[in-house]
């Protein structure tokens, strides 16, 4: 089963048999105080670079989030969509827990979107999934709901059954629907990536649904995150994970994910590969021609010692 996500001349599709689909991350003032306050004053310039840069570093797709305090969150993902669509081809995942928000961004963008997101609460689905049914949107359904997080993937699950079940209420096919299994920081949650991995490949054999999580919130308050994302991304995507939110412009992250597609057959002839490969050399600094004439020379292969012939004295 597959989502379709489209822009007006690129498809993204999103399954199980097709290559993981990194969704950039970088558009989101929070935790970026430098990005909120330039929103906030209507200068877009750091959207745009923060969209070309992650779209050259692999991003299929781009989140697009205007959560900016004290601003008026459903002009500036508004603008932020026009913005973002106006120097890129991709595909966007419009972010906002403001319905008002992702209802303007929807009124923005020119294509199939992705809603990010809807939680398993009924408020929010009885307000939510009608305004993704009306744009011909998909939606990222993430498993909590009235009751909170929970960290017993089976109660994750159930949330999971409900949004789907509600969606196809409204007329959301369930090829629309991605859920978000949750990506809690393993330095405050012991067992959370293995929760993680476990609920996946649930929803994978038993809902038959295609997954997308915050996969940077695994690794958060730890140090050498980039490596930590890079290990969860491949082990998660061996699970059945089929999309995720990230920062492309992790050279371990980008390899690693590029590793997973090859070992599980999701790149023909390893061809993404083998390019990657090449770019990685290519970048590689030439070493300059002073440092070569400096180089020892290799010493000579050692001579192998003469066979005495039958007969001989030896």
């Amino acid at each position: 089963m597959n989502t379709r996500l489209t822009s007006p001349t690129q498809a993204v599709l999103i399954g199980p048999d097709q290559p993981f689909i990194i969704i950039g991350e970088r558009i989101n003032p929070t935790g970026r105080k430098l990005l909120a306050a330039e929103m906030a004053a209507g200068n877009f310039e750091r959207v745009r670079k923060d969209a070309l840069a992650q779209v050259a570093a692999g991003a299929q797709m781009l989140d697009v989030n205007a959560g900016v305090a004290l601003a008026d969150e459903p002009a500036l993902l508004a603008e932020a969509v026009r913005v973002v669509q106006s120097v890129t081809a991709v595909p966007l995942s419009l972010d906002s827990s403001v319905v008002a928000a992702l209802a303007a961004g929807l009124a923005a963008y020119q294509g199939k979107a992705l809603v990010n997101s809807v939680t398993g609460e009924d408020e929010r689905l009885d307000t939510v999934l009608p305004l993704v049914a009306q744009h011909g949107a998909a939606v990222i359904g993430v498993a909590n709901d009235e009751t909170g997080i929970s960290e017993d993937p089976a109660v994750r699950f159930a949330v999971a059954q409900k949004i789907v079940a509600r969606a196809e209420s409204f007329g959301i096919p369930r090829a629309d629907v991605l859920i978000d299994p949750l990506a809690m920081p393993i330095g405050a949650v012991r067992y959370a990536g293995a929760a993680l991995l476990t609920l996946v490949r649930r929803l994978h054999e038993e809902l038959g649904v295609n997954t997308c999580c915050g996969a940077s919130n695994i690794s958060f308050g730890l140090p050498d995150r980039a490596g930590l994302n890079a290990a969860f991304a491949a082990m998660a995507i061996g699970a059945g994970l089929t999309s995720a939110i990230i920062n492309p412009l992790e050279p371990d992250v980008r390899r690693s994910i590029q590793a997973a597609d090859a070992l599980l057959g999701h790149d023909e002839n390893c061809a993404r590969w083998i390019a990657a490969a090449r770019e990685r050399v290519a970048a590689q600094p030439a070493a300059p021609a002073s440092a070569q004439a400096a180089a020892p020379a290799a010493a000579p292969a050692p001579r192998s010692r003469p066979r005495p012939r039958p007969g001989s004295a030896g």
